[in-house]
């Protein structure tokens, strides 16, 4: 239920077309629904329709964990209110009980996503540039690309820019500049968000990455670069948490006074 829905309920009821008790029935249902697979027999979720509403999006769900009975009943709720389902950490089992319910559900499987799009227009706010320090992180960062796409953002990738060879970068200062927030994904040594936030003026999300050899410690060393950055406006997601970048560029789009 977001802010579009509840100005349709309320315009419904101003024109006659629902009555008051109609709009008040399906405001009651609004705030959050029990959901209970069949394995498990008890309420095992309660999924949050207040969230687009709050927050600008629908509550996304996070596979990882949940069988895929699980993920199917969370999915369904979600769809009977919204018209956007978002996915993260899927499998192929996780997509194939979504795809029972909506068959025109997409996986996108280097990403782990799974995306679920009724609507008939998507929102357009704001450009996010993806760039990446090397091939090996991309995986993460069309977690970020496509969850940043399905938010409404608008998307440019930058992919193997990594500071081993800066001219690859710095070949593309007008991408990086036509940006409102720059994603910087990086393994290894995690150096490229601080090279990109001395470079422009918007804010950069960084996202470290588990790729690296044995002293990069599975995404610990660029987490630590990337929160010792010496270059200011840079902001650390947790390793690997591509989804996470995506969700705070696109707060960040909204906060600046896109249309939401």
């Amino acid at each position: 239920m977001d802010r579009d829905r509840i100005l349709e309920l309320l315009s419904a009821v101003a024109q006659g077309q629902l009555t008051p008790e109609g709009a008040a029935a399906d405001l009651a249902k609004m705030p959050f629904a029990e959901t209970a697979s069949a394995e498990a027999g008890h309420t095992d979720a309660r999924v949050d329709h207040h969230r687009a509403l709050r927050c600008g999006f629908p509550e996304v769900v996070f596979c990882q964990g949940k069988t895929p009975d699980q993920v199917r009943s969370i999915a369904r709720e979600i769809l009977d209110k919204s018209d956007v389902l978002l996915a993260t950490r899927a499998s192929a089992a996780h997509f194939q009980g979504i795809a029972r319910i909506e068959p025109d559900a997409r996986y996108f499987e280097e990403a782990r996503l799974i995306v679920a799009d009724r609507r008939k227009e998507r929102p357009s706010h704001g450009r996010v540039v993806v760039a990446t320090g090397g091939t090996s992180d991309t995986p993460i960062a069309e977690e970020a690309s496509i969850s940043a796409e399905v938010m409404g953002l608008g998307v440019t990738r930058l992919y193997d820019v990594g500071v081993a060879g800066v001219h690859r970068l710095l070949a593309h200062r007008d991408v990086l500049e036509s940006a409102d927030v720059i994603i910087a994904v990086a393994g290894m040594e995690g150096a490229l968000p601080s090279l990109v936030a001395g470079l422009v003026s918007v804010p950069v999300v960084a996202v470290p990455t588990s790729v690296g050899y044995g002293a990069h410690f599975g995404g610990v060393a660029p987490l630590l670069t990337m929160l010792n950055s010496c270059a200011s406006g840079v902001g650390v997601m947790n390793i690997d948490n591509g989804f996470g970048a995506a969700s705070l560029a696109h707060r960040i789009v909204l906060g600046r006074g896109a249309p939401a």
